[in-house]
């Protein structure tokens, strides 16, 4: 059986790194030199592979102890542990999804001076091909007798302990030592996969359309979001990256794709915590003739699809073991009236600022940009946001925060927007969406007031989003949701676990 480190394997310091680089340089080395007289060298272009680890794993669930097969295979895998010994070398296979399989070099079957090789050149982390009947060893372990070999692809640095827990800063960092050495990594890569295709199946079978749109833009807009700035040499001008899609999905509508979505990149010129990223993937999409309570409907389709596509059931299991029900009807709460519940009070839309200032300095609430609708929505973060247990749509949000969205049909000073909290963090935002143009020039007015007044969040005037807009929208339900988030919720992970590659400083 192939030995195995424990926890208390020391990690190499830095010396001993560079002193097996050299040594696997080496090795290297020879292996090219090699490579015209044995036909493999260091890093081959092909394999004569007729089969995977994981499909052997498949065929043989079961086989007793010093079984054979007659089964022939040849099959690759990165070494992951190894034991030399005399006259037989025994080394695990790990496949790119984490099953193994046992090799067994035996002098009988090799013959010397492949043995010797294996010997001389073969390292933890190298990738090896193996040819050889598939068996069951002694210990009753699924084994490849192994009668010829060679190396798939040198690894010159040595892996980390298998068997020792990586840094979190090394698993951000190495992300593909963390794919390599923990199941849970690759389990996150395959749900976010499988969350994906989900949500395009069901938006599919909603009868949206996916579509693509600019990522390098003239004016950044379509969210309330600090933009990154870059330059076009061959316009000689300044461009920002895309912080939302949202008004060209919208001037989609406008010419007539009335369900449209995009699962896009963004990127936000902003702080990077536990649940921001300052580059996200989003779900952003828009029905005609809808609005933010039909998109509410669809919102809680998309999640608890994609609940059974990784979790098989709308009961999700997160990384620490608890469970969270995805299942059921969402309560639809009112901000408002949730606040006041929570905190005593009566406010309303129109309760002047001062009476908002005074409860937020009692509590301790800093308000950055002091309107109306910040205060409000502070407050409610304070009072509310931590005692819900369910995922919930928290509905009609004040108008001066929410510059895209409708008025309120029937509550004056209110939007029909709603955010979806689940887990504690804001998962979606959904809204009714405003069409009207002469309305929607005004909020622009006011964000471009505030951009004046130092918020950088404010929202650029688009002139060709509303020349757009002034050819006729439809009455529209429109909504956005991380993808980053979205994994969250379906794993109990931080953002910077849920995204493959995450930028770190």
């Amino acid at each position: 059986m192939a030995e195995q480190p424990t926890d208390d394997t020391p990690d190499l310091t830095a010396e001993e790194i560079s002193e097996q680089k050299a040594v696997r340089l080496a090795k290297r080395e020879r292996l090219e030199a090699e490579a015209s007289d044995l036909g493999n060298g260091a890093y081959p272009v092909s394999l004569p592979l007729t089969t995977t680890i994981p499909e052997v794993r498949a065929k043989y669930p079961e086989l007793e102890a010093d079984q054979t097969t007659g089964d022939v295979v040849g099959l690759a895998g990165r070494v992951v542990f190894q034991r030399n010994t005399g006259k037989l070398c025994f080394a695990s296979l790990q496949s790119g999804d984490g099953s193994r399989i046992q090799a067994m070099v035996s002098l009988a079957s090799v013959g010397e001076e492949s043995l010797q090789r294996w010997k001389e050149l073969v390292d933890l982390g190298d990738h090896v091909f193996v040819h050889g009947e598939v068996i069951s060893s002694r210990r009753g372990e699924l084994s490849v007798m192994v009668d010829d070999w060679k190396i798939a692809a040198k690894a010159v640095l040595p892996l980390p302990n298998m068997y020792k827990e990586l840094s979190e800063e090394t698993r951000v960092r190495s992300r593909y030592l963390d794919l390599i050495q923990r199941e849970q990594a690759r389990r996150t890569v395959v749900n976010r996969a499988k969350a994906t295709a989900s949500v395009r199946e069901t938006f599919a079978r909603n009868g949206f359309l996916e579509v693509s749109t600019p990522k390098l833009q003239v004016v950044a807009s379509g969210a309330s979001a600090r933009p990154f700035v870059t330059h076009s040499n061959a316009f000689d001008t300044d461009l920002y990256l895309s912080i939302a899609p949202e008004l060209w999905l919208k001037r989609a509508v406008v010419g007539g794709i009335e369900r449209v979505y995009e699962i896009a990149r963004n990127f936000r010129n902003e702080g990077a915590d536990s649940t921001h990223s300052p580059e996200f993937e989003m779900i952003e999409a828009y029905q005609a003739y809808g609005d933010y309570n039909t998109i509410a409907d669809l919102t809680q389709q998309l999640i608890q699809d994609a609940a059974v596509a990784t979790n098989g059931s709308h009961v999700v299991t997160w990384a620490d073991g608890t469970q969270f029900d995805l299942g059921g009807e969402w309560p639809r709460i009112s901000m408002y009236d949730s606040l006041n519940e929570a905190a005593g009070t009566s406010f309303t839309p129109e309760t002047p600022i001062e009476e908002l200032a005074a409860l937020a300095e009692r509590e301790g609430i800093e308000v950055k940009h002091p309107i109306h609708g910040k205060y409000i929505e502070e407050l409610w973060e304070h009072f509310v946001k931590e005692s819900l247990t369910r995922p919930t749509f928290v509905m009609d949000f004040p108008v001066d925060t929410s510059p895209l969205t409708r008025q309120h049909r029937s509550i004056p000073g209110v939007v029909e927007k709603w955010d979806l909290y689940v887990r504690g963090f804001e998962l979606a935002t959904g809204y009714s969406e405003l069409v009207d143009p002469v309305i929607q020039r005004e909020r622009f007015a006011a964000q471009a007031a505030l951009a004046a007044q130092g918020d950088d969040e404010a929202m650029r005037l688009d002139e060709d989003f509303l020349k757009a807009l002034e050819h006729g929208m439809p009455p529209s339900g429109g909504m956005g949701m991380g993808v980053d988030r979205l994994l969250m919720a379906l794993t109990g992970l931080g953002i910077r676990e849920t995204i493959l590659f995450p930028l770190v400083k």
